[in-house]
């Protein structure tokens, strides 16, 4: 059975890894993402190899644009039983240095981001009594992490959302967890290694037990299993796959 997925943050990084994976398991599906154009090509692909798939603007952290957005893939693509949330910002500050409008954009775009999409899609699931939502959150909500005291509390705060929304939803046969990433190979984390604000990818991969870093395959193929039938009994979870750096 084809079900519609939305995937936020889809256009590049881990969200169009999961993008690619959802629509292998035969899911319709919407990319959702800031850049226009990027998830634009992306959806384009996704078609031209079969799968429906359409592309979306919208900023996460504007609650009626993302009422908007999915009102737009339920037309294009019927009710939204899955949901993967990927959108994020993230930086690099001492916590003496995190501005105030540092702080309230990390929060708006990661935490109230997550909470404005989960609210938004909620509705669909409890009409199909099924549903899927696993929600991208770090280690550094896990752990803490220096230099991103902004972004570790907003990562807390949807892991703690996530299990929330697990205990609110499960009677209703919707599932709810989060993948928490350490360090993996993404557009964002060759940014920040080319501003010099994190070290290289040979002294990160010393950091894993497993050697090197994560892909966004790695991400997205636990994304893709936590979205199927099969993984109907695994809900309120934080599952890692991060090569063994948290445990």
């Amino acid at each position: 059975m084809s079900r519609t997925a939305v995937v936020t943050g889809g256009a590049s990084g881990l969200g169009l890894a999961v993008c690619e994976h959802l629509a292998r398991q035969d899911r319709h599906v919407a990319v959702l993402d800031l850049d226009g154009d990027a998830a634009e090509r992306l959806a384009g692909d996704l078609r031209a190899k079969g799968h429906r798939a359409v592309a979306v603007k919208v900023d996460v952290a504007d609650r009626g644009a993302v009422d908007r957005a999915f009102d737009e893939v339920r037309a294009e693509l019927g009710p939204i039983e899955v949901l993967v949330t990927s959108a994020a910002v993230s930086g690099f500050l001492p916590f003496e240095d995190v501005g105030s409008g540092d702080w309230a954009r990390t929060i708006a775009v990661n935490l109230t981001g997550t909470f404005n999409c989960l609210q938004s899609a909620i509705p669909d699931m409890v009409a199909a009594r099924w549903g899927r939502i696993v929600t991208i959150s770090s280690a550094a909500g896990q752990t803490g992490s220096p230099r991103q005291a902004h972004y570790a509390a907003s990562k807390g705060g949807v892991i703690a959302l996530t299990k929330t929304v697990a205990l609110e939803y499960a009677a209703k046969g919707i599932t709810a967890n989060t993948v928490p990433p350490f360090t993996v190979d993404t557009p964002l984390l060759r940014a920040a290694q080319e501003a010099r604000l994190l070290p290289g990818p040979d002294v990160l991969a010393r950091m894993i037990p497993a050697r090197r870093l994560g892909t966004g395959d790695d991400i997205a193929a636990m994304c893709a299993f936590l979205c199927s039938d099969e993984a109907g009994y695994v809900t309120g979870q934080v599952i890692g796959v991060n090569g063994g750096a948290v445990t």
